[in-house]
C-alpha cells in the first residue's frame, strides 16, 4: 500500500471529498440545513407525469421541517448545530424536498433571499430538474450567484434513457443535458445527482453513466445507491421480483470505478446515501455508511487509485 497520491485530500481520501473542498474555500467545515418550501413537481402534479419517479417518496425531504416558512426552518437548523457542534457554525441552505425551481420566480427569490440574509448561512444549494430551468429562474440564479455561495443540484441518475422511461423520470437526457448547460454556460456551480442499482442496469451501464458525467464535467457529483423505500412504486416492483440489488461489495467496486473515471477536480459531495431508516425496504446494508465508506476507502487503497486515474479528456 503506498502514500496516497491523490492531490485534493488532506487526510487519507482518495476521491475529492466535499470536506476538503469546503475547508479549502471557508477555511472550516460547513454543515448543510435542509430545507422543505413545499413546491411540488412536473412529474408529479400532471405537467409531464403523475406519480413521480418510482423512487420517490413525497419529494425526498429527507429530514426537513415542512409546514413551517423558511426563516423557521433555518432556525430549528441552526438550534440542531448548535447542540451537535457548538454555536457559531456556519451552514448551506439546502433546498431540497421536490422541485425548487418549479414556482413562480417572485416566490423562489422570496424564499431563496430569505435563506441567503439568515445569520450563519454562507451559501445556497437548490435542488431542481434540468428541465425546469426556465429564462426567468436562470435570471434569478445568476443573480444569485454573484450575491453568494450558489450550488444548482440536479437529479440526472443515469445516462440511459431506456432507464430513465423505467423509473419514470419523465426527462430525456436530451432535455437533460440542455438545462445542464444552460447553467454550465451561465457559470452556474452545478451538481449532479447519479443512483447506482437502478431496475435493469448492468455494472457497465453505471461506469458509462460515470463516464457520461465526465465528459460533461460539473463542479461536483453526488453518487449513492437506490433505495427501496416503503411506499413507492419501486417497493411493488421489488417485491415482486421485478429486479435485484447490488450487494454492499459490488457498489463499492462500482463507486470505485466511477471513481476512477471522474476528473479529480470534481467535489464528491455525496459517496453513499442517507435513506429513511423508518420506511427503508432494502438494501439494509446501505444503512450502515461507517462500512460502506471504510470500504470504498480500503478498496482504493488496496487497488493503489484514486479518482481521475482513468480520467481521458
Amino acid at each position: 500500500m503506498s502514500e496516497n497520491p491523490f492531490v485534493y485530500s488532506m487526510d487519507n481520501k482518495r476521491y475529492h471529498t466535499l470536506n476538503y473542498h469546503n475547508r479549502m474555500l471557508f477555511g472550516e467545515k460547513i454543515y448543510k440545513a435542509v430545507i422543505d418550501c413545499g413546491f411540488t413537481c412536473p412529474n408529479i402534479d400532471g405537467t409531464k407525469g403523475t406519480g413521480g419517479c418510482i423512487f420517490c417518496d413525497g419529494g425526498s425531504g429527507y429530514f426537513t421541517h415542512g409546514g413551517i416558512e423558511v426563516v423557521s426552518q433555518l432556525e430549528y437548523e441552526k438550534m440542531r448545530f448548535s447542540k451537535s457542534y457548538g454555536k457559531n457554525q456556519r451552514f448551506i441552505a439546502y433546498f431540497q424536498a421536490n422541485t425548487n425551481t418549479y414556482a413562480p420566480v417572485d416566490v423562489l427569490k422570496e424564499n431563496f433571499f430569505k435563506a441567503m440574509k439568515f445569520d450563519g448561512v454562507c451559501g445556497l444549494s437548490i435542488g431542481t430538474r434540468a428541465d425546469c430551468i426556465s429564462d426567468d429562474v436562470l435570471a434569478l440564479l445568476k443573480e444569485i450567484s454573484q450575491q453568494t455561495y450558489l450550488t444548482v443540484e440536479l437529479g440526472m441518475q443515469s445516462c440511459h434513457n431506456s432507464t430513465i422511461e423505467l423509473i419514470n423520470r419523465c426527462c430525456t437526457v436530451k432535455e437533460f443535458e440542455e438545462g445542464y448547460y444552460r447553467l454550465k454556460n451561465a457559470g452556474i456551480r452545478t451538481c449532479l445527482h447519479i443512483i447506482n442499482g437502478l431496475p435493469k442496469e448492468s455494472d457497465e451501464m453505471m461506469i458509462k453513466t460515470a463516464e457520461n458525467v465526465a465528459k460533461l464535467h460539473p463542479d461536483a457529483v453526488k453518487l449513492q445507491m437506490l433505495h427501496v423505500i416503503r411506499g413507492t412504486k419501486l417497493e411493488k416492483m421489488y417485491l415482486a421480483d421485478d429486479f435485484g440489488l447490488i450487494s454492499r461489495e459490488e457498489y463499492i467496486d462500482i463507486i470505485v470505478r466511477q471513481l476512477e473515471v471522474l476528473p479529480a477536480d470534481i467535489v464528491i459531495e455525496r459517496i453513499t446515501g442517507d435513506g429513511d431508516k423508518s420506511k427503508l425496504i432494502a438494501p439494509m446494508w446501505s444503512a450502515d455508511k461507517i462500512a460502506v465508506l471504510g470500504g470504498i476507502d480500503k478498496k482504493l487503497a488496496e487497488l493503489d487509485t484514486w479518482q481521475g486515474r482513468l480520467y481521458n479528456k
